[in-house]
């Protein structure tokens, strides 16, 4: 998909301004101190963090496409404290300390993620407006209860996370057949295109030099000896330093094949809706929302008062495949339609607009990470598992602290250096996804049916250690 059919077909293309700034391809050989492969999220807050902390640095980031391509203007706009791996498993594998501190930094960094637009001009359309999980069946239900439980038990209180009974959730939003919901704060939306786009102004105005249209081929790492090379379809880049942020993509990096699986997510946008529907919907103060269901959805009162919504469910692609046929899938986004006026019957005359999908990466452990390999040179981030608006913002600090040799909190949590094993080479990756994700729409129908928790799901939830 080129860079107007992307505009044309997500929606939050549609506020950028045309035509896009002319930006260079790289044309030349570089040294540089450091290299950032990646225009999307995780690089340009690396970029920025890096700049404001040494104006001196002379740092490129190089991009294939344009700033802000891949899933960082496409996604559902969730400027959120979710991190990919559950708090259980992180106390499991690290303490309960250390899993606080993970998630009390991804809490502040939804607050940092606002303060940095705003104090770089850049109008995103935050809001936080918090997020709230309605419950549909009992089954639904009592996971929702034991998941308010569970943060009971970590030290958490109603003030991060709390049930709503069902006229509590009616007074946030008006979605049909709600037996309550659970609530966090921490949640903000964000018009995410707006944001990719302002965030590369905003590094090029203190320095750094973005290369679009720059296909990097290969990372070579250093030696004891020697720098990493990056080798590009314009020029050879020599740094310190290189930062892989390439997240679904990295499966096109020669010895990254196997290290992140890309799954597409894919996305709605209705028309405008009127007053009287928002009066009965709500969603006043643009709270993001989900329900409790195993195949995940999502979505956003927009500023202009439209719902963007998406969701999971297409088919993993034999190879960790990534092309511009996957990112239109008419039944999936028929499904996406057809969900969302579940949730709101009165939607059943309103029209949409926009239809679009992107691939987001998903490590074998669930499990995201930041590092830097002071031997080889390579630093990285990523593993996000569409959780990934406010978490890039948090590792591209963190990857700043890394490089510059900063101790600091940041450096000291729990998903700094963090290595997930490869996923298992094919066929057996493309049946273990595709296996999965058709548990998890039969969970759902069972769920619905007999409105007890599936036992099919919860073993999944175990394999995946969470």
């Amino acid at each position: 998909m080129g860079t107007a059919d992307s505009q044309r077909l997500a929606f939050w293309w549609d506020a950028i301004e045309e035509p896009l700034p002319s930006r260079p391809a790289l044309a030349q050989d570089l040294q540089v101190d450091v290299c950032i492969v990646g225009a999307g999220f995780t690089g340009l807050w690396t970029a920025h963090s890096l700049a404001s902390a040494d104006p001196t640095l002379r740092i490129a980031v190089l991009e294939k496409e344009v700033a802000g391509f891949g899933a960082s203007g496409r996604n559902g706009g969730w400027c959120s404290a979710l991190f990919a791996t559950s708090d259980a498993a992180l106390t499991r594998l690290y303490g309960l300390d250390a899993m606080r501190a993970m998630r009390r930094a991804m809490q502040s960094t939804v607050d940092i993620v606002g303060r940095s637009a705003a104090a770089e001009g850049i109008d995103c359309h935050f809001a936080k407006g918090g997020s709230v999980d309605v419950v549909r069946n009992e089954a639904q239900r009592s996971r929702a209860l034991a998941e308010v439980d569970a943060a009971r038990s970590h030290g958490f209180s109603e003030e991060d996370l709390r049930w709503l009974t069902a006229s509590e959730t009616r007074e946030i939003i008006g979605i049909d057949g709600a037996l309550g919901a659970t609530f966090t704060p921490h949640c903000a939306v964000v018009q995410p295109a707006l944001l990719a786009r302002g965030l590369a102004d905003a590094v090029e105005r203190r320095g750094v030099n973005v290369y679009e249209h720059t296909e990097v081929t290969a990372i070579e790492p250093g030696t004891a000896g020697s720098s990493p090379v990056v080798r590009t379809s314009g020029g050879t880049v020599r740094a310190d330093v290189v930062v892989r942020a390439v997240e679904a993509w990295t499966s096109g990096l020669p010895g990254h094949e196997r290290a992140l699986v890309p799954v597409y997510s894919f996305m709605v946008a209705t028309e405008p809706l009127s007053g009287e529907f928002w009066s009965s919907a709500g969603l006043a103060s643009r709270a993001t929302f989900a329900d409790y269901r195993h195949m995940i959805v999502y979505g956003q009162r927009t500023a202009d008062n439209r719902i963007a919504f998406g969701g999971r469910g297409a088919p993993y692609h034999f190879g960790s495949k990534v092309q511009p046929s996957f990112e239109t899938e008419p039944e999936v986004h028929a499904l996406l339609r057809h969900t969302l006026r579940e949730l709101f019957p009165a939607l059943s005359s309103s029209g949409f607009t926009h239809a679009w999908g992107g691939p987001l990466g998903i490590p074998r452990d669930w499990h995201s990470s930041v590092g830097l390999d002071r031997v080889s040179g390579v630093a990285w981030a990523g593993g996000y598992v569409g959780d990934g608006v406010a978490t890039t913002n948090l590792a591209g600090r963190t990857l700043a602290h890394l490089i510059t040799g900063t101790d600091s909190e940041l450096t000291r949590l729990p998903w700094v250096g963090h290595v997930s094993r490869d996923w298992e080479p094919e066929p057996f990756r493309w049946l273990g996804v595709n296996a999965g994700l058709m548990t998890m729409r039969m969970a759902d129908r069972s769920e619905e049916r007999r409105g007890r928790p599936s036992r099919l799901a919860e073993r999944i939830g175990r394999l995946l250690g969470q």
